[in-house]
């Protein structure tokens, strides 16, 4: 029996990994980086083991590191999570010769399918070799690891070796392992994945089908199972063909093979063996907890019949990213978080800071109903009432999301966000939101400093920044006391704004961090009074959208050079991907700060293009 694990990984996954352990009376053990010293993952285990550095490469990817740090720690089991070295068969045998368990599938299996050039060679599928145009578009591809990184969709050969470039930086970076290859882009496709779950007594689950094909850059955003719409023999199809696979390397644990569906038709991906992100929806569906099984395998527990399958669920990632803005990581304090009624997956409690090093998903939000039609309603009513104050997130993307005509007849495709980001980013905003606002941080301050005077009060003036807009409120003290014109101020306090409008009333609770005010739903920064003049930018100025590392400038680029509109100019790596800055005008380079290895802060300038006249 196992008495104590300790988990590779950190986060949401761990913290998750660690609540069934503390169900099953296991001890654990957490490791940590340095930027991760105060992670939610490290408070809550009963003992941590600090890996020195603050990159994956130095911390998380160190399966030596790790090695010790269990031993250290008087573990007796490894629980990989997923990403990092969960896909790594050298690391699972370096785990298995210190003497310790291996909460995973057995190293051969881990090579035989971690790589997905050697997993499509399995399945009697290969790569592409020469890329000529007749087979555009195609998908450049990590080898390793997963979560969309090292990812790149061609649909010109000339942009071909650029992508190449890319993606193997991003891949050895977020996964120690820069192998990609090509393969045919279906367009239009679905994603769909099949759980599995193998003892070693010779039986395999697979527990249902997961739609995952609502994606951010290849990475997965609202995930569900089971997937709907499948013709009965498509989903038998899908299922045959996982418990192929996995009885093709012998799996043993808990893994997931994931195929692209057009036309009827699957085409097989990738086996992941591990532990996938989107596995709640599966466990509420089923009624099982998979890490649990995971445990019970590893300790040699035989599986029990394959359980039935009950209702519906849907699974949102929540990221603090501007989808908006090219999908731009955020950054800061994460003040509260707070989502009612579902199953809520997360790394990051009140307080918590939302670092650079890292992927920037903040919490998996889950919902379960007897119908999808239900589970859907659930999970979108839940995400519009949370509590979201710090960076911004993609909340409202979401929401609108779940709420899609496409979505909710089942629809959608891979190329969903490609169609629709703009309308599912451009809510209209609150107008109502900056008055109580300002309301609330006018309350209890008197007009004159002393006693009411019987004349009329001049109006006060508050300014705030939303979403990039400057905006200005005005309010005054009136016999009544706090008025504003347009709406009726029913109450306002410190904590609580409620107006009335064309006999409707809204209630606005506002909360404060320095200048950051949250009123309802919206998130404002409070401005000074008079701008500062210093902190105008010249036009063509090129920021930092967000803190990172420049990995990246366009070769041969140097101030004084012609630039066009649109071209790429520095590359900054920031939360485990790239994000390049391009030409906001075509013109001339005048100032250009970047330096490859340098680290910057968000809004940092990089460069300058002067327009053309």
């Amino acid at each position: 029996m196992i008495g104590t694990v300790l988990v590779a990984n950190r986060g949401e996954i761990a913290c998750r990994i660690f609540r069934t352990c503390g169900e099953l009376g296991i001890r654990t053990v957490a490791v940590h980086s340095d930027p991760d010293a105060n992670a939610l993952h490290a408070r809550v285990a009963d003992t941590t083991v600090r890996l020195p550095g603050a990159t994956p490469a130095e911390t998380y990817l160190r399966g030596d590191l790790i090695v010790k740090a269990a031993v250290a720690a008087g573990a007796d089991a490894v629980h990989p999570g997923y990403g990092f070295l969960s896909e790594n068969a050298d690391f699972a045998r370096a785990v298995l010769d210190a003497g310790l368990m291996w909460i995973g599938p057995p190293p051969e299996a881990i090579e035989a399918m971690a790589s997905k050039t050697r997993a499509k060679e399995l399945m009697g599928l290969r790569p592409l070799g020469e890329v000529s145009a007749s087979d555009l578009p195609v998908l450049v591809k990590a080898a390793a690891g997963g979560g969309g990184r090292g990812m790149r969709i061609v649909r010109r050969l000339e942009e071909l070796s650029a992508a190449l470039e890319g993606a193997r930086a991003e891949a050895a970076s977020a996964f120690g392992d820069g192998e990609v290859f090509v393969e045919p882009y279906i367009e239009n496709g679905r994603h769909v994945e099949v759980q599995i779950l193998a003892d070693t007594h010779g039986t395999v689950w697979a527990l249902g089908t997961r739609d995952c094909s609502l994606q951010r850059r290849h990475q997965k955003v609202i995930e569900e199972a089971p997937a709907p719409g499948l013709s009965p023999g498509l989903e038998e199809e899908l299922r045959t063909l996982a418990v192929r696979a996995a009885r093709a390397v012998s799996y043993v644990g808990a893994g997931t093979v994931e195929f692209l569906v057009a036309d009827d038709k699957a085409h097989f991906l990738e086996m992941n063996t591990r532990l996938q992100v989107e596995h709640p929806v599966t466990e509420a569906v089923f009624d099982v907890d998979l890490v649990a099984l995971q445990i019970a395998v590893a300790e040699g527990q035989p599986l029990p019949e394959s359980p039935p399958a009950r209702g519906h669920a849907v699974e949102a990632r929540l990221y603090a990213e501007d989808p908006a803005q090219d999908w731009a990581p955020q950054t800061g304090t994460l003040h509260r978080l707070t989502i009612p009624g579902v199953r809520l997956d997360t790394g990051y409690e009140d307080g918590d800071e939302i670092g650079v090093h890292y992927d920037p998903m903040l919490a998996k939000a889950v919902a379960h109903a007897p119908t999808r039609a239900e589970a859907i309603r659930k999970l979108a009513g839940a995400l519009e009432r949370a509590t979201l104050h710090g960076p911004t997130t993609n909340r409202t993307l979401l929401v609108n999301s779940l709420r899609h005509e496409e979505f909710t007849t089942a629809a959608m495709n891979t190329a969903f966000y490609d169609r629709h980001l703009t309308s599912l980013t451009s809510t209209p905003p609150d107008p109502h939101a900056p008055l109580a606002a300002a309301l609330a941080d006018a309350h209890g301050r008197s007009r004159f400093g002393g006693g009411w005077r019987n004349v009329p009060s001049q109006p006060q003036v508050k300014r705030y920044e939303r979403a990039g807009e400057e905006i200005e409120v005005r309010y005054r003290w009136g016999r009544d006391g706090l008025e504003a014109d347009g709406v009726r101020v029913v109450h306002a306090d410190a904590r609580l704004v409620v107006l009335e409008g064309d006999g409707v009333q809204r209630r606005y609770e506002v909360s404060r961090y320095d200048d950051e005010v949250y009123a309802g739903a919206t998130a404002l920064k409070a401005l000074p009074r008079f701008p500062d003049p210093k902190a105008q930018l010249a036009p063509g100025s090129l920021v930092a959208p967000m803190p990172g590392t420049v990995v990246r400038i366009a070769e041969g680029l140097e101030a004084g050079a012609k630039i066009e509109a649109g071209e790429p100019i520095v590359w900054l790596e920031a939360m485990k991907m790239q994000h390049r800055i391009s030409a906001p005008v075509a013109g001339t380079l005048s100032v250009l700060h970047a330096v490859v290895g340098g680290q910057v802060a968000v809004g940092a300038l990089l460069a300058v293009v002067e327009e053309d006249q």
